[in-house]
């Protein structure tokens, strides 16, 4: 099999916002596990956290695709500490959480535009900063769960700052080129329209986001366990973008999601084969990513945002329903493995290399 070498121009930018996005999860799972204590209120606090962080980020990346000038990064991080502050000072909830949600769209975006446009066409810079989010997740919580005092996720913001300034040098180095690069992406099918190519890639997006939640994981019962399952989503998530580069884009989004089904069906009870299942289904991140720019190559911050409005919608039906059958939660991941292999197969061009 004929591979292409990594290209490492510029990706540097994919590991300064793998830290970024990695403290913005950090900062805002904090938060909210410090909001409410009484479990049964927590799947309303979550169902507004996803929404209010999550839709909001298309409208975003499209002011910054029009307006390139404008840097949503450093305002993110100090949305976030003065999310976290109002929340110290106790009796606003409503507004922190507010403020930390856009503090979150914020850094989100701005890592997309940053690591996508520095890229030259390569998912892996996208694919790390992406990484970086389920690690900080994890973290947040233990922190909150330990009692953890404030100042030590203000420091872990503080130290952010830096890395968003650097990632922004990396992006003025050469404008005319850098800004430019997202015309590299060229990842989409040419015989499918593009607006049924945005509407398959999202549909992909949709669906990962619920079968997230449906993976059998019955095997999860401690800490540890957890720190192990985000560490592997993670590492999923890079590792899709890095392998989609060297050995082409549809061969590993149709491979990844194909060997991922049966390690997800047999793992319920078997964390270390639950685990490859994850891993594998992780890398599917990138691609769709880089699929809608390749669509809308002067809106990549736009394309970003069509991802995460998937992946609310994706996550809708959980707060509401959710299968308690293994059997039937079985099949509902076959028939959506499928219907993801179909969208991938429809909407992503032949590789060109071997």
């Amino acid at each position: 099999m004929k591979i292409k070498p990594l290209n490492t121009h510029n990706l540097g930018t994919g590991f300064l916002y793998f830290y970024v996005h990695f403290v913005t999860e950090v900062a805002c799972f904090f938060a909210l596990f410090r909001y409410v204590e009484d479990p049964p209120a927590m799947w309303l606090l979550f169902f507004a956290y996803d929404m209010l962080a999550f839709i909001p980020q298309g409208i975003f990346g499209y002011v910054c695709d029009r307006f390139k000038k404008v840097s949503l990064g450093i305002a993110g991080l100090v949305l976030l500490a003065a999310a976290l502050l109002l929340e110290q000072l106790g009796n606003v909830t409503f507004l922190s959480m507010v403020i930390l949600c856009i503090g979150n769209a914020f850094t989100h975006v701005d890592g997309a535009e940053v690591t996508l446009r520095t890229s030259n066409g390569s998912l892996s810079h996208s694919a790390i900063f992406v990484a970086g989010g389920s690690f900080g997740v994890v973290t947040g919580q233990l922190l909150a769960s330990a009692g953890a005092p404030y100042w030590i996720v203000y420091f872990l913001i503080a130290i952010a700052v830096p890395f968003v300034i650097l990632g922004h040098m990396y992006l003025g180095k050469d404008p005319g080129e850098d800004r430019a690069s997202c015309r590299a992406f060229r990842y989409s099918n040419p015989n499918v329209g593009k607006a049924l190519i945005v509407v398959l890639s999202v549909a992909v997006v949709v669906v990962r986001g619920y079968m997230a939640y449906g993976i059998p994981i019955s095997w999860k019962k401690t800490t540890l366990q957890s720190i192990i399952l985000f560490t592997f989503m993670g590492v999923g998530k890079a590792l899709g973008g890095v392998l989609a580069d060297v050995f082409g884009v549809k061969k590993v989004a149709l491979s990844s999601i194909l060997v991922a089904l049966p390690f997800l069906l047999l793992g319920d009870r078997h964390m270390f084969v639950s685990l490859i299942g994850v891993m594998f289904f992780s890398m599917t991140m990138a691609v769709t990513l880089a699929v809608l720019v390749s669509v809308l190559p002067n809106a990549p911050g736009l394309a970003f945002g069509f991802t995460t409005i998937g992946l609310f919608l994706g996550t809708v039906p959980v707060f509401f329903f959710k299968i308690t059958s293994l059997a039937a939660n079985c099949i509902m991941l076959s028939v959506l493995t499928a219907v993801c292999v179909v969208c991938f197969a429809v909407s992503i061009r032949k590789d060109e290399i071997g």
